[in-house]
């Protein structure tokens, strides 16, 4: 769906740029009319994005960034500075996935995860949060966090903890943030189909289960949470902070299936 252009001469920053829903956020940023960076691992996925952005006629940066790295971190967001001159929205949404039970997780995995999702959440907010108050204009930012930070599926104890703790993240920083006008909110996708899901075996046979259970009646696509992230960093949700917001068809709801 297209919207007039509401992120009109604003920046935007997307970490886990690359592929999914990063790279969904991002091409609804541009579509929306900002400049957008893109960060990750990942090199050649973040220069598909840009070549995307491009082609539909925005300006795009990539910049390889490890999240769980606070140097790399704060080199992005400088790197952002200097290339477009602000920023005015963030998008976090690097992340790991790792599903084990309890007893076949090991230390170095669990540490990797909270390492990532939640470590890496924290730094990028730290660095542009500092950004975003030094230039006194405001801003949005939104992280990604999880159905499961509030439901729980065999084996996703460690993930759930590091999105769960996203959850309890957000509202003490929309506390702090709120004094200079700037926003933070989760979006909490349910099933999803991504790489990272396509990773762990989604298939079309393997969803079906999924599909049967959300009322809408099918998996989400990358763009049905993209789409909620530009909104949430536009000025339409001028007045939304501190929430986590599932975005997951109704799957989640609880009721007689």
């Amino acid at each position: 769906m297209s919207h007039s252009l509401r992120l009109q001469d604003r920046v935007a920053l997307v970490t886990g740029g690359g592929t999914g829903i990063g790279r969904a956020a991002a091409l609804a940023f541009a579509r929306d009319g900002a400049r957008v960076v893109v960060a990750g691992r990942r090199e050649a996925e973040l220069l598909g994005t840009v070549a995307l952005i491009r082609q539909q006629g925005g300006d795009a940066l990539a910049v390889p960034t490890d999240v769980s790295d606070s140097a790399q971190v704060q080199a992005l967001v400088t790197t952002t500075l200097a290339h477009f001159g602000r920023l005015d929205a963030a998008f976090n949404n690097a992340g790991v996935e790792g599903f084990a039970p309890i007893g076949e997780m090991s230390e170095a995995d669990f540490d990797r995860l909270i390492a990532t999702n939640l470590k890496g959440v924290w730094l990028s907010i730290k660095y542009e949060l500092a950004a975003m108050s030094r230039a006194g204009q405001g801003g949005a930012i939104v992280n990604t966090s999880s159905w499961l930070a509030q439901g729980a599926s065999m084996g996703s104890a460690a993930y759930s903890a590091s999105k769960g703790g996203l959850d309890a993240m957000v509202r003490a920083m929309a506390l702090e943030a709120g004094s200079h006008q700037v926003r933070i909110n989760n979006v909490n996708p349910g099933i999803i189909d991504t790489p990272m899901a396509q990773r762990m075996g989604a298939n079309d046979e393997t969803l079906k289960p999924f599909v049967h259970l959300t009322p809408l009646g099918r998996v989400g696509q990358p763009d049905d949470v993209g789409d909620v992230v530009a909104w949430l960093c536009s000025d339409e949700a001028r007045f939304v902070t501190g929430q986590s917001l599932l975005v997951d068809g109704g799957f989640t709801i609880a009721g007689w299936r």
